[in-house]
Protein backbone atom coordinates (compact mmCIF):
# COMPACT_ATOMS: atom_id res chain seq x y z
CA UNK A 1 0.00 0.00 0.00
CA UNK A 2 1.63 3.59 -0.67
CA UNK A 3 0.36 6.34 0.94
CA UNK A 4 -1.28 8.90 -1.00
CA UNK A 5 -2.02 7.14 -4.51
CA UNK A 6 -5.43 5.45 -5.75
CA UNK A 7 -5.04 1.50 -6.35
CA UNK A 8 -7.10 0.14 -9.43
CA UNK A 9 -7.82 -3.17 -8.43
CA UNK A 10 -10.13 -6.33 -9.76
CA UNK A 11 -11.21 -9.00 -7.49
CA UNK A 12 -13.52 -12.15 -8.55
CA UNK A 13 -16.13 -13.73 -6.64
CA UNK A 14 -16.12 -16.79 -8.05
CA UNK A 15 -20.27 -18.01 -6.85
CA UNK A 16 -21.21 -21.21 -6.52
CA UNK A 17 -23.95 -22.07 -4.93
CA UNK A 18 -24.01 -19.52 -2.33
CA UNK A 19 -20.83 -18.98 -1.33
CA UNK A 20 -17.93 -17.05 -2.72
CA UNK A 21 -13.96 -18.31 -2.92
CA UNK A 22 -11.77 -15.72 -0.56
CA UNK A 23 -8.53 -15.19 0.69
CA UNK A 24 -8.41 -14.67 4.72
CA UNK A 25 -6.22 -12.12 5.75
CA UNK A 26 -5.45 -10.07 9.04
CA UNK A 27 -5.12 -7.20 10.05
CA UNK A 28 -2.58 -6.79 13.17
CA UNK A 29 -3.50 -3.55 14.06
CA UNK A 30 -7.25 -4.34 14.48
CA UNK A 31 -6.60 -7.82 15.67
CA UNK A 32 -9.20 -8.92 13.63
CA UNK A 33 -9.24 -11.45 10.47
CA UNK A 34 -11.09 -10.44 6.87
CA UNK A 35 -11.86 -12.01 4.13
CA UNK A 36 -11.77 -10.78 0.48
CA UNK A 37 -11.93 -12.54 -3.40
CA UNK A 38 -8.66 -13.01 -5.14
CA UNK A 39 -7.05 -10.71 -7.76
CA UNK A 40 -4.95 -7.73 -7.69
CA UNK A 41 -4.02 -4.67 -8.88
CA UNK A 42 -4.09 -3.59 -12.76
CA UNK A 43 -1.08 -2.04 -14.78
CA UNK A 44 -0.64 0.46 -16.70
CA UNK A 45 -2.14 -0.17 -20.54
CA UNK A 46 -4.27 -3.45 -18.80
CA UNK A 47 -7.43 -4.22 -19.28
CA UNK A 48 -9.35 -4.91 -15.61
CA UNK A 49 -10.91 -8.38 -17.17
CA UNK A 50 -7.10 -9.28 -18.37
CA UNK A 51 -5.37 -8.07 -14.96
CA UNK A 52 -7.91 -10.48 -13.68
CA UNK A 53 -6.94 -13.43 -15.44
CA UNK A 54 -3.10 -12.49 -15.08
CA UNK A 55 -3.70 -12.20 -10.97
CA UNK A 56 -5.65 -15.52 -11.28
CA UNK A 57 -2.74 -17.59 -13.22
CA UNK A 58 -0.01 -15.83 -10.64
CA UNK A 59 -1.54 -16.31 -7.55
CA UNK A 60 -3.36 -19.99 -8.35
CA UNK A 61 -2.39 -21.27 -11.52
CA UNK A 62 -6.20 -21.39 -12.89
CA UNK A 63 -7.37 -20.66 -15.87
CA UNK A 64 -10.73 -18.81 -16.06
CA UNK A 65 -13.79 -18.06 -18.12
CA UNK A 66 -16.90 -16.61 -18.92
CA UNK A 67 -16.00 -13.35 -16.70
CA UNK A 68 -18.93 -11.30 -15.96
CA UNK A 69 -18.50 -7.86 -14.51
CA UNK A 70 -20.54 -6.90 -11.98
CA UNK A 71 -19.93 -3.42 -10.53
CA UNK A 72 -17.20 -1.04 -8.98
CA UNK A 73 -16.45 -0.32 -5.23
CA UNK A 74 -14.66 2.21 -4.00
CA UNK A 75 -12.65 1.44 -1.18
CA UNK A 76 -11.24 3.91 1.62
CA UNK A 77 -9.85 1.69 4.36
CA UNK A 78 -7.32 1.63 7.39
CA UNK A 79 -4.96 -1.75 6.95
CA UNK A 80 -2.47 -1.98 10.04
CA UNK A 81 -2.83 1.86 11.15
CA UNK A 82 -2.22 3.28 7.34
CA UNK A 83 -5.39 3.92 5.39
CA UNK A 84 -5.50 2.93 1.96
CA UNK A 85 -7.60 4.07 -1.51
CA UNK A 86 -8.48 1.36 -3.90
CA UNK A 87 -11.38 1.52 -6.98
CA UNK A 88 -12.22 -2.48 -7.31
CA UNK A 89 -13.72 -3.59 -10.05
CA UNK A 90 -15.63 -6.66 -9.59
CA UNK A 91 -16.55 -9.82 -11.67
CA UNK A 92 -17.39 -12.89 -11.78
CA UNK A 93 -16.25 -15.90 -13.80
CA UNK A 94 -15.87 -19.90 -13.87
CA UNK A 95 -12.65 -21.89 -13.30
CA UNK A 96 -11.82 -23.97 -16.55
CA UNK A 97 -10.57 -27.02 -13.82
CA UNK A 98 -13.78 -27.68 -11.94
CA UNK A 99 -11.71 -29.26 -9.42
CA UNK A 100 -11.57 -25.30 -7.63
CA UNK A 101 -15.10 -25.69 -6.78
CA UNK A 102 -15.08 -29.10 -4.78
CA UNK A 103 -11.90 -28.26 -2.64
CA UNK A 104 -13.19 -27.13 1.00
CA UNK A 105 -8.99 -24.93 1.25
CA UNK A 106 -6.26 -24.18 -1.15
CA UNK A 107 -3.39 -21.47 -0.54
CA UNK A 108 -2.38 -19.15 -3.33
CA UNK A 109 1.40 -17.35 -3.80
CA UNK A 110 1.49 -13.51 -3.73
CA UNK A 111 4.21 -11.75 -6.38
CA UNK A 112 6.08 -11.20 -3.30
CA UNK A 113 6.51 -14.97 -2.88
CA UNK A 114 4.00 -15.10 0.38
CA UNK A 115 1.60 -17.98 0.92
CA UNK A 116 -2.26 -17.31 1.95
CA UNK A 117 -5.31 -19.42 2.66
CA UNK A 118 -8.34 -19.53 -0.21
CA UNK A 119 -11.51 -20.81 1.12
CA UNK A 120 -14.94 -21.11 -0.51
CA UNK A 121 -17.70 -19.47 2.48
CA UNK A 122 -21.33 -19.42 2.28
CA UNK A 123 -22.40 -15.62 1.40
CA UNK A 124 -24.75 -16.10 4.60
CA UNK A 125 -21.92 -15.89 7.13
CA UNK A 126 -20.98 -12.40 5.32
CA UNK A 127 -24.61 -11.29 5.39
CA UNK A 128 -25.20 -12.22 9.28
CA UNK A 129 -21.79 -10.44 9.98
CA UNK A 130 -20.45 -13.12 11.51
CA UNK A 131 -17.46 -12.99 9.25
CA UNK A 132 -16.31 -9.54 7.46
CA UNK A 133 -16.11 -9.53 4.07
CA UNK A 134 -13.70 -6.43 2.38
CA UNK A 135 -13.93 -4.19 0.39
CA UNK A 136 -17.08 -2.91 1.92
CA UNK A 137 -20.00 -2.73 -0.28
CA UNK A 138 -19.06 -5.72 -1.93
CA UNK A 139 -22.09 -7.71 -0.53
CA UNK A 140 -24.53 -5.14 -2.19
CA UNK A 141 -23.38 -6.39 -5.35
CA UNK A 142 -23.90 -10.12 -5.21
Amino acid sequence: MKKGIIRPLVICIFRNDESILVAEGYDPVKDEYYYRPIGGGIEYGEKSAEALIREVREEIEADIINLKYLGTVENIFTFSGEVGHEIVQVYDAAFVDTSFYTEELCEGKEDDGKIFKIMRIPISKFQNGELRLVPEGLLDLI
